[in-house]
């Protein structure tokens, strides 16, 4: 908690309590954040090495009055950082925020947080696991700076499953390095070296725990679920993935983070990380896009709008809007692709275009490229389709 706030007077009504919010935010030597989470943050027992951040309450340009507040007690002024929130932290903002707490308004920020208090996470460790929780608050001074920790890391891929920001909407430098490895498991996350004790212990005592994973990211369902998606399988999908409004990922489908789609899309492929796919486009199953981490270097592989990915095919170049690529094919840059004028380019030339369609010569064997005509989605299965 700060030691000196810039002010200890809570506001007794409404227009009180906008005149200190207006006071806050103006204080000198304050810059608002760009964005700003308060959640929850999971911690082992056995360093207090940060597991993960939940946060309950993920803010982008919005709810700045709020902002200033918690700055305030907890003596923040710019840049991005993490604190922890006290029982006494807790206590002073809802106590500043009290004309605000029965009012008809939503205020998702003070809702999580008058949780957090009333629950005395603060002081509670973990039921199962050799972990506890600790409240946290998360300021970023800017999406173009790297994040800072790790609740800094997540609060970025929050803002991306969330949509509030696209994929590549933030510098993820440095992400991996600030995440570690942690066994995802139904009775939350736990720290590798602790948990074969913790298993023995729980089983001994006839209760059971299912393990998800072992990795350094979390599936996006148990942190966000956006709305108008359908998932049919939540492991096949990580926290920071970027899902729009009418999206279908079925049980094949796989999405990465800081990757997704821009609209409605039918995913039975794999969208590897930094991947961005536009609206009304099919990744048919068993399709693959070859990602930044997956040999694409920084090269942002992109799909445009209306583009059909054939079973089991896949591109580690861009296609435009109105594409298709045979099923089975993958053409990377550096593929030879036959041209209608029987000249032989790389696939690389012809990134980006539109209106293109790939396969391969059933007699010669060439890949061939030829201008696209008609439409894939003649005879789709509209039913299966619509989210």
């Amino acid at each position: 908690m700060s030691e000196q706030p810039a002010t200890d007077v809570r506001p007794a009504d409404a227009e009180s309590f906008f005149a200190m919010v207006g006071r806050l935010r103006e204080r000198q030597g304050y810059t608002e954040p760009t964005a700003f989470g308060i959640g929850l943050a999971t911690v082992a027992d056995s360093d207090q090495t940060v597991l993960d951040t939940w946060f309950g309450a993920v803010n982008m340009g919005a709810n700045m009055g709020a902002a200033a507040i918690v700055a305030d007690v907890v003596g923040h002024d710019s840049g991005s950082r993490s604190y922890f929130l006290a029982p006494e932290d807790l206590n002073e903002i809802l106590g500043r925020c009290a004309p605000m707490l029965d009012d008809a308004g939503e205020h998702p920020n003070l809702d999580v947080l008058r949780t957090l208090a009333a629950d005395g996470t603060a002081a509670r460790g973990g039921a199962a696991l050799p972990t506890h929780k600790r409240p946290v608050v998360t300021f970023i001074g800017s999406l173009d700076d790297a994040p800072e920790d790790i609740h800094d890391a997540y609060l970025r891929l929050h803002l991306l499953s969330h949509r509030l920001i696209a994929p590549h909407g933030a510098n993820l430098d440095g992400l991996f390095g600030l995440l570690t490895n942690v066994v995802w498991t139904s009775a939350g996350p736990c720290d590798v070296a602790s948990f074969p004790s913790a298993q023995r212990r729980i089983l001994a005592a006839g209760g059971s725990i299912v393990v998800n994973g072992v990795d350094k990211f979390p599936r996006m369902l148990d942190y966000v679920v956006p709305t108008g998606v359908r998932i049919a399988d939540g492991s096949r999908v990580r926290l920071g993935a970027h899902l729009a409004e009418g999206t279908t990922v079925m049980h094949e489908g796989f999405v990465n983070f800081n990757a997704g789609t821009l609209g409605a899309s039918m995913v039975e492929g794999r969208i590897s990380a930094g991947v961005v796919v536009g609206p009304q486009s099919d990744l048919g199953g068993g399709a693959s896009i070859m990602g930044t981490l997956s040999g694409g270097g920084k090269e942002v592989v992109s799909i445009g709008r209306d583009c059909l990915v054939g079973a089991n095919a896949g591109i580690g170049i861009s296609l435009g809007d109105g594409c298709v690529v045979e099923a089975g094919l993958y053409v990377t840059a550096g593929t030879r692709v036959t041209t209608p004028e029987g000249t032989v380019v790389k696939a690389a030339e012809l990134s980006g275009a539109s209106g293109l369609l790939f396969r391969r010569n059933s007699t010669s064997g060439a890949v061939e490229v030829k201008p696209r005509e008609g439409t894939w989605s003649e005879g789709l299965n509209q039913a299966l389709h619509d989210n």
